[in-house]
């Protein structure tokens, strides 16, 4: 996942509406959002190539996200990010308990964010700082940097998030979602990757020539706790490939 914006226990927009989308290289083989055989009332999308997910929430309303951290410097680790969403969503372990797992084990994997908890009750958790933080109220953004860094695509897509003022459609999302406008010259992050490729990475969907936004998603928990949770992928030159939308009820399992 590289960007994320969230209203979380905000007026009329319920427990958590959240938008995001994931960027990956096209050639890194992915499963679209579906439920999980082996965990059958758990939802999210599946990385082909090293196992676990970007994104997976479950009937008891555990949920999970993860970012990587950018700083220029090659992200080679033992282990895939994609394990930890996996293994918090389809565990047992209260937060705190997960956080000191975390902290005992995150230099196995290349640095991240990682957004977790019940859906009523977040939390953050940043590798470089091995530092856990319950999520505060309001509208929040992660991307490639820590929650609420204002990189220029975040501040754009909290905008978004912001006028809708009530849930968004589907098509509201995706129309967010899909802004391909990059940044100015005095807008850019310095992550050491160079100004030109500072630029390609700036705009909220990315379209590289062998990286880019391959997936958009719009998950919605109303105040009850029932979540749905839609996703619509992209392939090359931000074709549209499939269009997804689940729906689980507060303790439900499938």
């Amino acid at each position: 996942m590289c960007i994320i914006a969230f209203a979380y226990k905000t007026p009329g927009m319920g427990q958590l509406v959240l938008l995001a989308n994931r960027d990956e290289y096209y050639a890194r083989p992915a499963a679209p959002l579906d439920w999980w055989p082996e965990y059958p009332h758990t939802l999210g999308g599946r990385d082909l190539q090293s196992g676990g997910s970007w994104m997976m929430v479950d009937g008891r309303n555990r949920f999970a996200a993860v970012t990587n951290f950018r700083d220029g410097f090659p992200a080679k680790a033992e282990r895939s990010r994609g394990e930890l969403v996996e293994r918090f969503v389809v565990g047992d372990d209260d937060p705190f308990t997960f956080a000191d797992w975390l902290r005992a084990e995150h230099h196995r994997y290349a640095p991240f964010n990682l957004l977790f908890g019940h859906t009523s009750d977040l939390f953050f958790f940043h590798s470089r700082t091995a530092q856990i933080a319950r999520v505060t109220p309001g509208v929040h953004t992660l991307s490639n940097a820590t929650l609420d860094t204002p990189w220029f695509k975040s501040q754009r897509l909290a905008e978004y998030l912001r006028e809708f003022r009530r849930l968004p459609t589907e098509d509201q999302a995706y129309a967010a979602l899909s802004d391909p406008t990059p940044a100015g010259p005095g807008q850019l992050p310095n992550t050491r990757i160079g100004l030109a490729l500072e630029k390609t990475l700036s705009p909220i969907f990315i379209q590289g020539r062998d990286y880019g936004t391959r997936a958009s998603m719009l998950l919605t928990v109303s105040s009850r706790g029932d979540i749905q949770f839609s996703e619509l992928s992209w392939g090359l030159a931000g074709r549209e490939t499939d269009r997804r939308n689940y729906n689980l009820r507060a303790g439900q399992a499938r």
